[in-house]
């Protein structure tokens, strides 16, 4: 006997779907209410699916809401659900997927994956034979209402169609989806390649089998007259490039043609996936070879594809010239990310190197329209192809980049101003030329009057940075740095906000050349401060951190810290412990206190206190949410991190000031335990500070060494890089304390209170620096680790040396002459004392790094001196003049010119 509805309650159902369409928020409230009443009646869902398939009556919004309650009965409850109810619904899915609504059809498709992505693909095993079936049929809206429900079940199930737990469906179901691209509707042709692509990126073996009919079935439709159709083959085209263009090489002359059409197809979502076609080209090796011909008529294109379209202007409210004064909405600001601190060494010639693992994110213009365009990737494309080309690309680029620069119509000067900024990484070389001219318009672009010209401005010439500071400062960079900050203070926030991040920029490739002008530049930021919004004063933030590590100690003048510290600390007193605001400001702060140094004393205090204050509360509250996960909520532990940065930035612009902080709080404490905590990023930053205060306040670390050490050794895993990179750097500061602090006081051998703990630490130290593939940056540690050690302890090191001399001198070659580089070799001269025949093996590996050194200090000369004059003596001049026949020239010069051998 089938369900039926009991008619009072059909009209009670009906009456609160009606009900639950009203704009009245009481009458809302009533219905949820009412809505979780009745979910305690087993046969509620039966109404609701009997009024979205048998109600045919009723108007289409009330029956497709209907289905959509049940919908989300199904996600929240589904598992309680009698047997019978389940059944019933199912039944009437697939018996009214074929709705003459299209609305209808939608919402059964939508039930009916709700209910497999349950978990039910394996226990309803007729649902996709039945679809596949229903796809036979005569009647349009079943074939399509079927199509419709296996798209979205191909779009979630993707990996469990293709495997074993469903006895591989797609063996049927691919060539059946194929047999479709050919069908006389264009919805369902859409359909069957939609459902065809979800397979391509995890290579379903089925769709592997197939893959020829499947690129020539793809041919066929390449010009179907409906633009969602195009859009699909256009997808696929793109996906196959990645994952089999084994197969479209031989096609590949009239794949570019067809896409070099596709990417001005009328339809924008055309264009936008098939300009994708040359983003993932130009990751291709063969990409230079198979595009070189269809420059000439790619370059245009992609050029003209970077206008903004009228719709851009309309959402970026592009003729809105003044908005400073409104307030910024929350969903304006993207969550932004803590970089943590990676200790890294300076390097000949450059700063210190970003640690490699570390991914730079690239700020390409206009962010805020965060979702993809076609603008955006037709200037990512030229981007990635500029790198590709070279200056190649030059002779299809110049002459349409005259044209658009100087053009009356803002929109396609802006334009050109962007294709100038994508292609400055690329083309930089052949670019030269055309810079000293390009860039005094570029700036005068700056006072453009339309917004989106200034800010585009902004972006392109902060892509020329490096160019304009290494001119003579006169010529470019101060009228840039004068302009920008005028951008700083305008009077758009879009403007605002790409002069800031342009000026960032700046900062960071001109260094110390921006000291003569702090005082303007800092009343520059200060009055931005009073000026901007929420949004850009994060930006401001991130601005005024980069000055100050650019300028390092420069900033510390009486004068710029009267203009630059109270608008921060004023800000400071202002955010509460739970305001995600902290942390741009931290991270702002650390960057000053380490410029400032002893300049950052006055403010000290209530920044460490506050610091110590976040770092306890995060360890509380994850206690407790580890204890009741149910009544408490996980912390946010960025608050943690970002302040462990923080007092890392005190540690060591302070130095030994900070003794006293530390000697009134538990920070050795907390830091035990953050050193233990289970996020990766916690530990990085605990071990950046360890070793910090190491250096600081050596005098509070030391009674806790027995308890960190074995701690640091688990953290040398190089799975983790920088974690493992911070906890080496940490070790090898440890060492040199506990060397350096034992000698004076007691006189006795510096390594005894160093021993107990070289066994728990060296062969992981070994065993990394001989790993292949790891990054410098940790290679560079371990080396000043290794050496270190060694220092202290030579009598423990000194046995492994033939273990791992030759990476350690490779590694260390390119380091400028430093406080840790020196102590690392003098360990390495010490341990080739110990045990000389250690390094025989290597030893023009060692003659190469001693030659590495530009002026050490006069005892280390002396060390390098007895090394080689005795192995030279050793082996007695006949051999030791075939062995320096080996050296390269340079080599052989600076060895014999500074130790005379």
């Amino acid at each position: 006997m089938e369900w039926q509805p009991d008619e009072q309650g059909l009209q009670q159902v009906l009456q609160l779907l009606k009900d639950s369409q009203s704009p009245n928020t009481v009458t809302q409230r009533a219905v949820q209410q009412k809505l979780e009443q009745l979910n305690q009646f087993p046969d509620f869902n039966n109404y609701l699916i009997f009024v979205l398939t048998r109600l045919k009556t009723e108007d289409e919004p009330t029956r497709s809401l209907s289905g959509l309650i049940l919908k989300n009965n199904v996600k929240a409850h589904y598992q309680n659900f009698p047997p019978a109810v389940a059944d019933f619904i199912k039944q009437e899915c697939l018996n009214n997927i074929g709705d003459p609504s299209p609305l209808i059809r939608a919402t059964i498709g939508i039930l009916i994956t709700t209910i497999a992505s349950k978990g039910e693909l394996q226990t309803w095993p007729e649902l996709l034979p039945q679809l596949c079936n229903l796809l036979n049929s005569e009647d349009y809206n079943t074939c399509e209402g079927s199509f419709g429900a296996l798209q979205k079940i191909c779009e979630d199930s993707s990996e469990l169609l293709d495997s074993d737990a469903l006895n591989r469906p797609l063996n049927i179901m691919i060539p059946k989806f194929l047999q479709f691209f050919k069908h006389c509707s264009p919805k369902i042709r859409s359909h069957a390649i939609a459902c065809v692509n979800q397979f391509i990126i995890g290579r379903a073996q089925a769709l592997m089998d197939n893959i020829d009919t499947f690129i020539e079935s793809l041919f066929a439709l390449a010009a179907d007259e409906d633009s969602e159709v195009r859009k699909n083959v256009c997808r696929a085209l793109v996906m196959l490039l990645e994952v089999r263009i084994d197969r479209l090489i031989p096609h590949m002359h009239s794949i570019i043609q067809y896409m070099l059409q596709r990417t001005q197809d009328p339809d924008e979502n055309v264009a936008l996936e098939a300009c994708e076609f040359w983003l993932t080209l130009a990751e291709q090796p063969i990409c230079k070879e198979m595009l070189s011909g269809h420059l000439v008529q790619l370059i245009p294109i992609l050029v003209n594809g970077m206008k903004y379209s009228e719709i851009d202007i309309i959402l970026l409210k592009g003729d809105v010239e003044e908005d400073e004064a409104v307030p910024d909405s929350d969903q304006d600001i993207k969550p932004r990310f803590h970089k943590s601190r990676t200790v890294t060494l300076q390097h000949e010639g450059g700063e210190g190197e970003e640690g490699e693992d570390i991914e730079e994110d690239d700020d390409d213009d206009d962010d805020t329209l965060s979702d993809w365009n076609l603008r955006k990737c037709s200037a990512a494309a030229l981007d990635v192809l500029a790198n590709v080309f070279r200056d190649d690309l030059l002779p299809h680029l110049l002459p349409l980049l005259k044209g658009l620069l100087f053009h009356p119509d803002w929109v396609i000067k802006e334009s050109g101003i962007l294709v100038l900024g994508a292609i400055a990484e690329g083309c930089m070389q052949g670019m030269v030329p055309y810079l000293p001219e390009l860039i005094p318009h570029l700036i005068q672009c700056l006072c453009d009057k339309k917004a989106l010209v200034r800010s585009i401005a902004c972006w392109t010439l902060s892509r020329y940075a490096h160019w304009v500071v290494s001119q003579p400062p006169d010529s470019y960079l101060k009228p840039l740095m004068t302009e920008l900050l005028k951008r700083i203070l305008d009077s758009n926030k879009r403007v605002q906000e790409a002069a800031c991040s342009a000026f960032a920029t700046l900062e960071e490739e001109a260094c110390t050349e921006l000291v003569p002008y702090l005082s303007f530049i800092l009343d520059t930021l200060v009055f931005a401060f009073g000026k901007y919004q929420h949004k850009n004063l994060l930006i401001l933030y991130d601005a005024i951190g980069t000055l100050a590590d650019s300028v390092g100690h420069h900033l510390n003048q009486p004068e710029y810290i009267q203009k630059l510290m109270p608008p921060l600390i004023a800000k400071w007193n202002e955010l509460k412990d739970e305001d995600k605001d902290l942390f741009p400001l931290l991270e702002c702060l650390s960057s000053v206190a380490t410029a400032l140094q002893s300049g950052f004393l006055p403010y000290c205090e209530p920044v460490y206190q506050r610091c110590v204050t976040l770092v306890q509360k995060t360890l509380a509250q994850a206690m407790m949410y580890n204890q009741h996960p149910d009544q408490y909520e996980a912390p946010d532990k960025d608050f943690m991190i970002v302040a462990l940065d923080l007092l890392s930035g005190l540690a060591e612009g302070l130095g030994g000031h900070v003794e006293q902080l530390v000697a009134r709080s538990n920070i050795m404490t907390l830091l035990f335990q953050c050193m233990q905590d289970t996020m990766p990023e916690v530990r990085q930053s605990s071990f950046a500070l360890l070793g910090d205060l190491t250096k600081a306040c050596f005098l509070h670390v030391k009674p806790c060494i027995a308890e960190f050490m074995p701690i640091l050794g688990l953290n040398l895993n190089p799975e983790f890089i920088s974690v493992c990179n911070n906890a080496t750097w940490a070790i090898g500061e440890i060492s040199m304390q506990m060397g350096t602090g034992v000698k004076q006081q007691t006189g006795n051998c510096p390594g005894a209170e160093m021993q107990p703990y070289v066994g728990m630490v060296l062969p992981h130290l070994v065993e990394i620096i001989n790993r292949p593939n790891t990054p410098k940056t940790l290679l560079e540690n371990t080396a000043i680790t290794i050496g270190r050690l060694g220092f202290v302890c030579p009598q423990e090191v000194a046995p492994q040396l033939q273990h791992f001399i030759r990476p350690w001198c490779t590694s260390l070659r390119n380091i400028r002459d430093n406080e840790e580089k020196d102590s690392a070799f003098r360990g390495i001269c010490v341990m080739i004392g110990v045990n000389p025949a250690g390094v025989v093996q290597d030893f023009i590996f060692f003659c190469d790094a001693v030659a590495s050194w530009v002026n050490p200090k006069d005892d280390l000369r002396d060390m390098f001196y007895k090394i080689l004059h005795g192995f030279k003596d050793q082996v007695g001049e006949e051999n030791w003049q075939q062995f320096s026949e080996q050296f390269p020239p340079l080599l052989k010069e600076r060895l014999s010119a500074c130790y005379g051998v």
